[in-house]
């Protein structure tokens, strides 16, 4: 009975096995919808080069799906996603990125002079 004082309130050793399938089966459902949406929104080739993306930066692929995603959801997107308006919205994300990378570091060397610097000569 020691056992079960660890666990969170009104689980069981046996209800916590079951939470465990449903959170995989929840995730193998939310993955099956992600691809359903995918190739419902984009062209073949828009699908062909994000799934080329995906094996070079899974990271930016998985952004990439959620933006479309999201854009899809409110209505932003009417009709299939082309391949070249994909790659506009990768080059719009690329900017960002890099605006916002650019305000974040700053590095400015000074070279101290000393007394005895033969620079002065």
């Amino acid at each position: 009975m020691e056992g079960l004082s660890q666990l969170p309130p009104g689980m069981t050793p046996q209800n916590g096995a079951q939470g465990g399938e449903e959170e995989a089966k929840r995730k193998v459902a939310e993955e099956e919808m992600r691809r359903d949406m995918m190739a419902t929104v984009l062209d073949t080739a828009a699908r062909e080069r994000l799934s080329r993306i995906a094996l070079v930066s899974p990271e930016r692929s998985r952004q990439i799906e959620m933006i479309i995603m999201r854009m899809a959801q409110s209505g932003q997107i009417r009709g299939r996603v082309s391949e070249q308006q994909l790659i506009d919205l990768l080059e719009q994300m690329e900017d960002a990125q890099s605006k916002s990378s650019a305000k974040k570091t700053t590095i400015v060397y000074q070279r101290r002079r000393d007394f005895d610097d033969d620079d002065d000569f």
